[in-house]
Order: C-alpha cells, then structure tokens, then sequence
C-alpha cells in the first residue's frame, strides 16, 4: 500500500499510453485551415503527457491527499473566515432546477432561480441594514471595487468632481487601498490609536473636501470593534464622504449589528466566507454589494425586480456604473449562501456570532502567556498575537508557522496586519469544537517552549511533510507553470 508521504513520480509518460476514448466522427471533416488562418494552426502536435486514466487517476487521487481544506483539517486563517461548509448547501445547490438552468434562458422559464436570487437580496439587506443589494461582483475585491465606483458615481453626478482621495486604517486589508486605486482614487492612511481602533484626530486631520470615502471594517483587521463607529460616520458625512463597510469581518457581527445602523452607505459581502460558500481554491466566490437609497440610482444593471406579472431584470438605468460581471454574478455560490441563511434564520445567525467571539477569546487568553499579546483587551472573531518573544530566541514568525504543518494544522495568517511586529491572525470560527481549538492551544504551546528549549526545532520545519521548507522567492518568480517532458521527477 501506497505511503502517503511516499514521493510521487511526476514524469508518468510513457509513449502510446492513453488515458480517454473519443467516439468516431459522425458530422463531415472540415479542414482546419478553412475554420482558422495558418498562423493559428499547430504545425506539428503538442508535446502533451501519454498516461493511462487509472495513472492519471492515482497520481490526482494522491495529490488530493497532501492537500488541505477545511474538511480534512483547522483552518484558522485571520480575516478569511474559513469555516465548514455544510454539505446541505452542495445538495440544494446541485438541485436540476438550479444546476441545469442556462443563463440565456428566457426570464419566463427561470422564475424559480429569479425568485431565489430576489429572496436572497432581501435578506441581505435586513442583514446588512442596506436598502438595496446586487449580487452581480464575483467576489470581495470585486466588490470593494465596484462599492468605489458607485461612490465616485455619486458624487460627479453631483457636480463634485473634486472627491480624488479614500481614506484607509494602517490596519485595512490590502484589497482596500488597491481597490481604491483601481477605481482612480488616491488613497490616505489613518493612523491607529494605542487600543488599535482609527485615531479619531488622526481621522479629522486628514478629512477634507476631497474626501470621497472612509473604507473601514467592524470589527477591524486586529479583530476589536470600532467603538466611535457613530463619531467617525459623522465626520466623515459632516465633510459630504461616504462611508464603505469591508464586510470580511461581518462573521463577528451576524445578528448582533448592522452596517447600516452604524452609519455606512456601502457594503460589500463575502458569500463565500460569512456565508459558507467554498472558499479558496474550490471557490469561486461571491461579493454582494448593498447601498443606501441615495446610491441605488448607481447600483450595476440589470437590477433584478419584482414585478406583477414577476422577476424581471431591468435595464433602463441611465445613472448606473454598468455591468461589472457577465449575466447575475457567481449563481451557484447564491444558491449556497441563501441555503445557509435559510437554514441557520435570525436565531442561528446570531449564535454563529456569539461563538465565533467565544471561541476566539477563548484561544486569545489560553495562548496570552506564551506569546506578546499587543491589544489586551477582549477581541471579536479574531484576534492578534506577536512572535516578537520568539524572534529575541531565534525564531520568527514564518518559522512558528511551518511547525505547525507538523501537527496537522494550517497556519494562522503571518505578518498581517502590517503594524503589528511578528503578527499572527488568528480566526477559528464558529465550528469548530472545543477539543480542536484545544489541540491547536497545545500545538503552539510545544512550539513556544520548543523555542526557548530546542528553537532548531523550529527554525528547520517542517518535518513530516512530503517536502520540507521551499525557496519561497523562487517558487515565486519562476514557478513551474506547464508541462515540459523531462526525466521522472519526485516530489
């Protein structure tokens, strides 16, 4: 029996092996040169792989084993809430009347797919405090971006052509000041206070008529609430800016809060985080967008409406930024997302919350004697610790991180947010257990120890795993992206 940890051989080639079955043609063959000019047509055959479906089977098979995902293992990534995925969502998303519709269909043989879409809209907005939600952006970033654009659009349609800057914490998501930048802004960085929210003087000083927005997540990347959440929306709508809610944090906050309540007049929603949909690598993902009712003129068509006679989509929108993603954003992920939410409802939303918070407070204090706790104070989904006690030994952060491979547990986000020294984030989410977080605890505590007592340990891990401690820099600029015969190569 194979040894998972065994190298795998990924030169399978052999010449004559074939790994499908085309049946015969059965239409007329057409020359290729009258279908594509010469310039397009392959002068000789692709040097492509020859193995055998069971090969190729076996290989992929064990690949799929020295992977990891949030079914087979911890995945406390900071900030990307990488929580289980329940499998009834898979199911009712895998429904005939879901999964076999066409995009190009007429809207009268859609209605159930419209009124889901629709449905889902409208809880999205009671969750969110919003007045109206697309479901168009295919992602978060891709809703940062068009939540921008909205913005911009608002305020030319006004005459005020002179709102060029976004205002960002030193602690926001990179996405956010990319985001703002793609859209055509300048972007300003707020400072933080010595509790690790927005430094409200800072926030006035750099406020002025070319404000355009404050982009800002609650609770924020260090995992704290923004307590002067009221006293910032009124500074910032005092200077006639708006106020764009990163909703990669919303999981901290279901049911409890709402971004509307608290002053903003965008948001963005991660469906494929807050809401279950696969994240990662078995994306894609989903990004809502919702606004107040000032902004909906902007909102990207078709906007999906109800009607008397049904759902339609309506393209009359003389004011609207446009369509930012082919036909009504990623379906399949809505589908997910509306199961989630219609399971969970109201009561369930808000126990995702409450736990989520437990947990992390729970994991924040075990770990506090063992690593620098830069914010002591009680945190929300997530939270930071430093490595800056282990770095004085020897060991850094990135070190901390590839021993863990070693007990079976993806790594924490590292070195994010930037204005911590050594930072790790830390997010265990709603579903997980007790007993795991508990044998995460302990996986840190040896490390920390190994640190003090053996940090070669640390500083030479991993161990166990099929290859040990990559050339990062040049996994990075010259990565291997196709297939090139050569002689066998194990991994």
């Amino acid at each position: 029996m194979r040894n998972e940890n065994q190298p795998l051989i990924f030169e399978l080639s052999r010449e004559g092996r074939i790994g499908y079955s085309l049946p015969e043609l059965d239409v007329p063959e057409i020359e290729t040169k009258e279908l594509l000019p010469s310039g397009f047509v392959r002068q000789e055959a692709p040097e492509l792989p020859e193995v055998s479906e069971l090969d190729i089977m076996r290989h992929y098979t064990a690949l799929s084993k020295r992977n990891h995902g949030v079914d087979s293992g911890f995945y406390p990534l900071g900030s990307c809430t990488m929580k289980y995925n329940p499998k009834v969502n898979e199911a009712v998303a895998r429904y005939a009347g879901f999964a076999h519709i066409h995009p190009l269909q007429d809207e009268s043989t859609v209605q159930g797919a419209m009124e889901m879409m629709y449905d889902l809209q409208e809880h999205l907005v009671e969750i969110t405090g919003m007045d109206e939600v697309t479901l168009q952006p295919a992602a978060g970033a891709h809703g940062e971006w068009t939540g921008l654009m909205m913005i911009r659009a608002f305020h030319e349609a006004n005459g005020d052509f002179n709102r060029t800057k976004v205002i960002v914490p030193d602690s926001a998501h990179g996405t956010n000041p990319a985001s703002a930048t793609v859209a055509g802004f300048e972007t300003v960085t707020v400072k933080s206070n010595e509790n690790g929210l927005v430094d409200l003087e800072d926030l006035k000083r750099v406020v002025d008529h070319q404000t355009a927005a404050l982009m800002l997540t609650n609770p924020n990347t260090l995992g704290l609430f923004e307590e002067d959440i009221l006293e910032m929306a009124a500074i910032i709508h005092d200077a006639g800016g708006k106020l764009y809610y990163d909703g990669a944090n919303l999981n901290a906050v279901l049911a409890k809060a709402r971004p509307g309540d608290m002053g903003f007049d965008v948001v963005h929603l991660n469906l494929h985080k807050t809401f279950t949909g696969p994240h990662g690598g078995g994306g894609p993902g989903s990004g809502p967008v919702g606004v107040k009712k000032d902004l909906i003129p902007y909102l990207p068509k078709p906007v999906l409406v109800k009607t008397e006679e049904g759902f339609t989509f309506d393209y009359n929108r003389p004011e609207s930024i446009g369509r930012v993603k082919p036909y009504y954003g990623n379906f399949g992920i809505n589908v997910r997302a509306y199961t989630y939410i219609r399971t969970m409802g109201p009561d369930g939303l808000k126990a995702v919350s409450e736990n989520a918070v437990i947990n992390a407070n729970y994991m924040m204090r075990r770990l506090a004697e063992y690593f620098d706790l830069p914010y002591d104070r009680h945190c929300k989904h997530e939270f930071v610790i430093s490595g800056k006690r282990q770095k004085k030994l020897g060991v850094r952060t990135l070190d901390i991180a590839k021993r863990l491979l070693d007990f079976g547990f993806h790594p924490p986000t590292i070195y994010f947010p930037i204005n911590v020294e050594e930072c790790m984030m830390i997010e265990p989410t709603e579903t997980e257990s007790k007993e795991t977080l508990d044998s995460f605890i302990e996986a840190m505590i040896q490390i920390a120890k190994e640190a003090e007592e053996k940090p070669e340990i640390v500083q030479e891990a991993p161990h166990t795993t099929v290859i040990s401690r990559l050339d990062e820099t040049q996994a990075a600029r010259k990565p291997v992206l196709r297939y090139q015969k050569k002689e066998a190569v194990e991994v």
